[in-house]
């Protein structure tokens, strides 16, 4: 077994124009004040890194990363969230999604989902150069519109669905393999890619891709009722970044996993701050680290009531409570027999 790195934390709800916030050496002084020993960068602002110059040029990265360790920090990972939701857009979300590109492809489908590949490319060469092997970003969506079966899906809907996303990830999934890092899907409503059968159907129509893994977050699980301890059983194996972030779920006589359109302070489910929702943190330590989870434990802030800097002076020693030093010995060692062969199969009596 290993013990997980952390705490760790992503930059992207931090990010401002304000000081200490306002720039990679400033934000990551504070963070390394609050107590972290690691930071995600979101590669999608500029004031953080420029990712086509860190994918281009290693001298760029190394000062990256001289920044990041001047501060006694390291680099967990970066992430392209906004351009991973790019690589697929279903033409409904086409105008909503155009914060999350150049302006001078607001509209344009095609161009936006190009433009995302090619990010992720980059990210995977950056990822690279800063020495990294995990990878932070959504799938994107084509049928998130469907996922309620009313009005009944058409036959193979979903399988369509599921063979053109796997086409336009397949190309990315290869630049990550020729650069060694794994491609971690956030598992999250509003992707295509939000629980473990989307994930498995995806999986298949990628041909068990090995770059293709997930991004551990149980704060989007209690949202969708799902057992969130349970499915590190069945994909700890494709489980490689975890994001520490809570949630909780209170369903009214009013209203349940659909929220009822309101706000987040009034839907029955809303993320928290560690701490103030209702994982089983202890759960989920134990089980990554049971099965050799060797990531970082990483703080993905978010929360409907609770101060950012409250919550990120909070979360590093929450995390650091959480982190298992595991064993490297067997608790009942000091009653051993030291047996051999011989004496094994006497007490078997053969």
């Amino acid at each position: 077994m290993k013990t997980i790195k952390g705490p760790a934390i992503f930059l992207a709800q931090f990010a401002d124009d304000v000081a200490p916030f306002n720039n990679l050496k400033n934000i990551c002084e504070w963070m390394a004040s609050a107590g972290y020993k690691g930071v995600q960068i979101p590669s999608w602002d500029g004031r953080m890194i420029d990712l086509q110059k860190a994918a281009e040029s290693k001298t760029y990265a190394d000062e990256i990363k001289g920044v990041v360790n001047d501060a006694g920090l390291e680099i967990t990972e970066l992430s392209t969230h906004l351009q991973g939701q790019l690589v697929a857009v279903h033409p409904a979300y086409n105008e909503l999604f155009d914060a999350f590109a150049p302006a001078n492809l607001a509209g344009n489908l095609k161009g936006k989902s190009e433009w995302a590949t090619q990010q992720l490319k980059y990210a995977a060469k950056a990822s690279h150069n800063l020495g990294l092997k995990a990878h932070a970003t959504f799938s994107g969506a084509l049928m998130w519109h469907t996922v309620y079966p009313w009005p009944q899906r058409p036959a193979g809907l979903v399988n369509t669905g599921f063979t053109e996303l796997a086409k336009r990830w397949l190309p990315i999934l290869d630049t990550f393999e020729e650069y060694g890092v794994d491609v971690c899907y956030e598992l999250h409503p509003g992707e295509d890619l939000h629980d473990g059968i989307t994930f498995e159907m995806f999986l298949e129509k990628v041909n068990n891709h090995k770059r293709a893994n997930i991004l551990y977050d149980p704060s989007h699980f209690v949202l969708q009722c799902l057992d969130y301890l349970q499915f590190i059983d069945f994909y700890h194996e494709r489980i490689k970044m975890f994001h520490v972030k809570d949630a909780e779920f209170n369903p009214t006589g009013k209203q349940g996993v659909y929220g009822g359109f309101q706000g987040w302070v009034d839907r029955a489910g809303r993320f928290r701050s560690l701490g103030d929702g209702q994982v089983d943190f202890g759960g989920i330590f134990s089980k990554l680290s049971q099965y050799n989870y060797s990531g970082w434990a990483v703080l993905e802030w978010e929360c409907a009531i609770k101060h950012p800097e409250q919550g990120a002076i909070e979360g590093a020693p929450f995390i650091a409570d959480h982190i298992i030093r595991v064993t490297e010995k067997a608790f009942d060692d000091f009653a051993a027999a030291g047996a051999d062969e011989a004496f094994n199969k006497k007490i078997l009596g053969i």
